[in-house]
């Protein structure tokens, strides 16, 4: 079985107790590992070490039906942010210290005709065999191993070790929690950023 996400977007009147404004279900975010493990430190690569909201517990205010809900003995990794705090997040800032191990990122011509970041993958086992090719030995070789520098073609792209960044695992502005962070944007306009938060937890 797998582990899936349950959670509420809250909201606190001012002088009031917060309220549940909308389950996370309506979103359908899905199994977004890759998004889980850079916010929430959930299912968590090796490779991060400093996810954005991880390990922080209910708050002691939550609302009644989080109370209620959220608490089942199989639940766990429960965290919670406010919109104040999502709102700052750099989405560029790096999540480690070096080259994540089983990542690159994948470099194609700009329309200048310079290389620029495309996307950020997985590493393949092809592309371990073509960077052994490259720098030479006969063992796969993880991107986090590549010489400082180093780059591998592989059918026609450029592939470079990354160091991973929340925008690369967890976009802000596209895909589905684009729409958990706007819906949040729009309840703080109205009550406030410290008033409007996130409240997850996994199972």
């Amino acid at each position: 079985m797998g582990t899936d996400i349950g959670g509420v977007i809250e909201a606190r009147p001012a002088a009031g107790c917060w309220e549940v404004e909308i389950d996370l279900l309506h979103f359908q975010l899905g199994r977004d590992h890759d998004a889980w493990n850079a916010l929430f430190d959930v299912r968590g690569m090796e490779c991060l070490e400093r996810p954005l909201f991880a390990d922080r517990g209910l708050p002691d205010d939550v609302s009644e039906p989080v109370r209620e809900n959220g608490v089942e003995d199989y639940q766990h990794s429960h965290t919670y942010a406010t919109w104040a705090e999502v709102a700052a997040v750099d989405w560029d800032a790096p999540l480690a210290d070096g080259p994540a191990w089983h990542w690159a990122g994948q470099w194609l011509p700009g329309e200048d005709g310079e290389l620029a970041l495309h996307d950020v993958v997985p590493a393949t086992i092809e592309l371990g065999e073509a960077a052994a090719d490259t720098f030479g030995g006969d063992l796969l070789l993880a991107p986090s191993e590549w010489p400082a520098g180093g780059e591998v073609r592989l059918e026609g792209v450029v592939y470079r070790p990354v160091v991973l960044t929340a925008r690369m695992l967890a976009p802000p502005d596209e895909g589905r929690w684009a729409r958990v962070w706007t819906t949040m944007r729009d309840l703080a306009a109205e009550y406030g950023d410290e008033n409007v938060r996130l409240v997850v937890w996994f199972g």
